[in-house]
């Protein structure tokens, strides 16, 4: 245990003291959330998940053994934004991520991993495959008429080669979606589980499966909380029933070790819905885990 109560570990992801940019992984907040389509509130997202990422400082890993917060991890704050200018915001969060080789990020709206690709695509190197997961394909060709919003980011990632669609998967899908969006995104040759899949496939196989699609390609981590049925994470903007429940994701990226990751964000936390900080510390715990996962590789 650490030596404060867990209520009083200060107000940085684990406790973090260090705000070290050149530690082996970064975590940054990013606020952004002027593209949501329904109900607003991921700004204050990487100060909740932040908050309740204290009930994570006690030990180690149960099963890995490693101990996230005493790793060469640092938190280095939040990202500048361009106040209700969405371009110029994402244009900021490009500039800022491109600096840091690997980034965890805590949203935020979705739009966000379109800017973090971006940067990660500037560093050099091939296109990572996608691991999403998320109750929508957000593969929108526009946010109800505007160029950027949390429905597009991947449709934009794909159009401008920052991902390898062929090595991509989706899990958790299950919302309402037109059938052209759908049929598009599987002609790029993305790999989808539906929500229905996970329930029916169980973790482990769900775990093989993404190790089949993606192989040794490097991969980018994107887990928007609303992959979780809203029982286990009411606090996000656009809740869908019959989501994965927090075991089975915490399962799903246990069996993810080996795999080789270059980044990874936590995406719509919408504070003002939650319960008793139910989502906020689902989402820390899915952090947790990537860090876990990152450790041992």
């Amino acid at each position: 245990m650490t030596g404060v109560p867990t209520f009083a570990t200060p107000p940085s992801f684990l406790g973090l003291a260090s705000r070290d940019r050149a530690a082996r992984l970064c975590i940054a907040g990013v606020g952004l959330d002027i593209g949501t389509t329904n109900r607003a509130g991921a700004r204050f997202g990487p100060g909740a998940i932040r908050h309740a990422s204290r009930m994570l400082v006690d030990g180690a890993h149960p099963e890995s053994w490693v101990d996230p917060a005493a790793l060469n991890i640092s938190d280095i704050g939040d990202f500048a934004l361009a106040l209700g200018d969405l371009p110029a915001s994402l244009a900021l969060i490009e500039a800022q991520a491109r600096a840091v080789p690997h980034l965890i990020t805590l949203g935020g709206e979705h739009t966000i991993t379109l800017a973090l690709l971006r940067a990660h695509a500037a560093r050099g190197g091939p296109p990572p495959a996608l691991v999403l997961f998320d109750a929508h394909v957000d593969t929108w060709p526009d946010s109800f008429g505007q160029a950027f919003g949390h429905g597009s980011p991947f449709r934009h990632a794909i159009a401008e080669g920052l991902i390898e669609p062929g090595r991509s998967i989706m899990i958790g899908i299950r919302s309402p979606v037109a059938r052209e969006v759908w049929d598009w995104t599987r002609a790029q040759g993305v790999t989808i589980l539906s929500a229905q899949n996970v329930h029916e496939q169980g973790p482990a196989a769900v775990a093989a499966r993404i190790h089949e699609v993606v192989g040794d390609a490097p991969a980018y981590l994107s887990f928007d909380i609303d992959a979780l049925d809203p029982a286990f994470a009411p606090g996000t903007g656009t809740p869908e029933i019959g989501g994965l429940a927090s075991w089975q994701a915490q399962g799903i990226l246990r069996r993810l070790a080996g795999m080789r990751f270059v980044g990874m964000d936590m995406v719509e936390v919408a504070p003002p819905y939650d319960v008793s900080e139910i989502t906020a510390l689902a989402a820390a715990t899915m952090v947790w885990e990537y860090i876990s996962l990152a450790a041992a590789s």
